[in-house]
C-alpha cells in the first residue's frame, strides 16, 4: 500500500452532527439511507452519512448490507441485482426503491455534509477488486458539495485515494471484536485495532466507534492532527461523553443540537 496524499477534513464535517445513515425514522415513513431520509436531513440541516453498495452493473447504490432480506421484502445479495431491479424494490418502512448514489449526489446538492462509507466488498477487509470505488468516483464527477469517503477496509480507502487523490479520505474504525467480524481472520482484526494503515491510506481523519474512544491509538492519532468522528451515539448523555474525544457524532434514535 503506497502512502497516498493527505487531503484535510473540510471544517463543515465538524460543525452540524452527522445523520447516521441518513436522518430515518420508520416511524415517520423514512428508512435508513433513504432519500426521504436524505431530504430530512437537509431539512433539519444535519450532516449526512450513507454507505454504498455494488450493483451488478457496476453501480453505487445507496444501501448498508450486503443481503437484502433486512431492509427489503426481498431476499439475496444486493450485487447480483442490476440497477434497474434494485431501484425498483421499496424500502421496508417507506414506498420508495433503493437509491444510487449519484440520485443521493442530485438530492443533497451540497447543501449538507455527505459522508460516504464504502462497504467491504471482499468479505474479509482485505485487498480486492475495485469496482465499487470506481463506482462511487464515476458518480462523484461534477459534485461539488463537500463530500468525505470513509471505509473499515483500509485497502478501499487507498483504492479509492488512487482515483481521486484531491478528496478528503478516512477509516471507520472499532475494536474489530470476533463477536461482529467473525467472518475476517484473527490476524487481520488484530491488526486492524491498532490502526497501522492512517498514513498510507492518505487518511485525514477516524470515525472510530464510541464505545472505545479513549483508546490510545485514537488519542495518539489526534494529537497528531488527526480529526475524529464517532459512531452511533444514541442518546444527549452518550453525546456529552463522546465529545470529550470526538470532534463530531454521528447519530441516531435521538435529536441533537443542529
Amino acid at each position: 500500500m503506497a502512502d497516498l496524499p493527505f487531503v484535510p477534513l473540510p471544517e463543515a464535517f465538524l460543525t452540524a452532527p452527522i445523520a447516521h445513515r441518513a436522518l430515518h425514522d420508520l416511524g415517520a415513513g423514512r428508512p435508513e439511507n433513504s432519500r426521504a431520509a436524505m431530504q430530512a436531513a437537509v431539512e433539519a440541516g444535519y450532516g449526512i452519512e450513507i454507505d454504498v453498495q455494488l450493483s451488478s452493473d457496476g453501480v453505487a447504490m445507496i444501501f448498508h448490507d450486503y443481503d437484502l432480506g433486512r431492509l427489503t421484502a426481498e431476499r439475496g445479495a444486493v450485487a447480483q441485482r442490476s440497477t434497474a431491479e434494485l431501484s425498483a424494490i421499496p424500502l421496508k418502512g417507506g414506498s420508495e426503491g433503493i437509491p444510487t448514489l449519484a440520485e443521493g449526489f442530485a438530492l443533497v446538492a451540497g447543501r449538507v455534509p455527505l459522508l460516504i462509507e464504502i462497504k467491504d466488498q471482499s468479505g474479509a477487509l482485505a485487498a480486492g477488486p475495485d469496482a465499487l470505488e470506481r463506482a462511487v468516483a464515476q458518480a462523484l464527477v461534477g459534485y461539488a458539495g463537500p463530500v468525505a469517503v470513509m471505509s473499515f477496509n483500509p485497502h478501499a480507502v487507498a483504492a479509492f485515494g488512487a482515483l481521486r487523490p484531491d478528496l478528503p479520505r478516512g477509516l471507520t474504525t472499532e475494536e474489530f471484536t470476533a463477536e461482529d467480524w467473525g467472518l475476517v481472520p484473527a490476524a487481520t482484526r488484530e491488526r486492524l485495532s491498532t490502526i497501522p494503515d492512517y498514513a498510507a491510506t492518505g487518511a485525514s481523519f477516524l470515525s472510530h466507534g464510541v464505545r472505545d474512544l479513549a483508546m490510545p491509538r485514537v488519542v495518539e492519532l489526534k494529537a497528531e492532527g488527526a480529526r475524529i468522528l464517532c459512531w452511533t451515539v444514541r442518546s444527549a448523555a452518550q453525546e456529552a461523553q463522546a465529545r470529550q474525544v470526538a470532534e463530531n457524532i454521528t447519530f441516531e434514535g435521538y435529536t441533537p443540537a443542529p
